[in-house]
């Protein structure tokens, strides 16, 4: 699969004030893009937007907008629906938690669904329309090792971040004849903000599993470029990637049938 190059158009790319985010709207616009940089914090924005226009000479636009409230939301699909430019959904923007549910704000909690998940959905579903309509597109969801481990974090953070896997494949194979590339990015332990926010300081990990915004994004990018559907960076044997996709597979013909399995039928 060929590398991202100039003539690929615009991405708009949420979460883009710092973190990754921040990474990929500079790797983008190295990479030859125009962008629509989305974030609540407009000052950040716009200083990360005047240096990649200094630096790469690409047009840079800066939404600020909060993804968490109705009207933000709004501004930016209408955005999505209307610019027939874009050719890069990046749903980057979300924030997680470490709290087990004993100890966690269940406002909190419905904050971080109507933002990991709901936003993610509505952004795609209002840019994937004019991807097919102008003949492709390609759309990135930010997800994580949570996905498939939700055990290790908050059990809601885990399960939005189960709905991106399973929104993605399921995108896959809905688009698979309609030219439109999706990736599904599972980070691991990341160094950003996201860590503070979840109330556990990165520098309270090992540092054996804290990978780099940058390597993390650059290892996405790759996986991008290979056509990968989920990207894991930190994994280096990728057959136990497959053994696993394969015994998804294998279940899908065992699920649903017209009997219950003898082990739970009554005696």
């Amino acid at each position: 699969m060929e590398t991202m190059t100039n003539s690929s158009g615009k991405a708009l790319v949420t979460g883009a004030s710092s973190g990754i985010g921040a990474v990929y709207a500079h790797r983008l616009a190295h990479r030859g893009f125009d962008l629509i940089l989305v974030a609540r914090n407009e000052e950040r924005l716009s200083a990360i937007a005047d240096r990649l226009r200094t630096e790469t000479g690409r047009k840079i636009e800066v939404i600020a907008a909060d993804l968490g409230s109705a009207s933000g939301l709004r501004r930016v699909e209408h955005v999505l629906k209307t610019d027939e430019a874009i050719t890069l959904l990046v749903n980057n923007a979300g924030f997680g938690g470490a709290a087990p549910l004993l100890e966690a704000d269940v406002d909190k909690m419905q904050q971080m669904i109507d933002l990991n998940v709901t936003a993610l959905m509505r952004l795609t579903y209002a840019a994937v329309p004019g991807f097919v309509q102008r003949g492709g597109g390609s759309v990135i969801n930010i997800a994580s090792i949570v996905a498939i481990a939700p055990e290790l974090l908050n059990g809601v953070y885990g399960g939005t971040k189960a709905f991106v896997l399973a929104f993605s494949q399921s995108l896959k194979h809905e688009l698979a004849d309609k030219n439109i590339r999706v990736q599904a990015v599972l980070p691991g332990a990341t160094a950003t903000e996201f860590w503070a926010v979840a109330g556990v300081p990165v520098e309270h990990l090992p540092s054996e599993i804290v990978m780099s915004t940058e390597d993390m994004v650059d290892a996405a990018l790759v996986g991008f470029d290979q056509d990968e559907l989920a990207t894991i960076p930190a994994l280096e044997d990728v057959d136990l990637q497959r053994v696993y996709e394969d015994a998804r597979q294998a279940l899908k013909p065992n699920l649903s049938r017209s009997t219950a399995a003898r082990r739970y039928q009554v005696k």
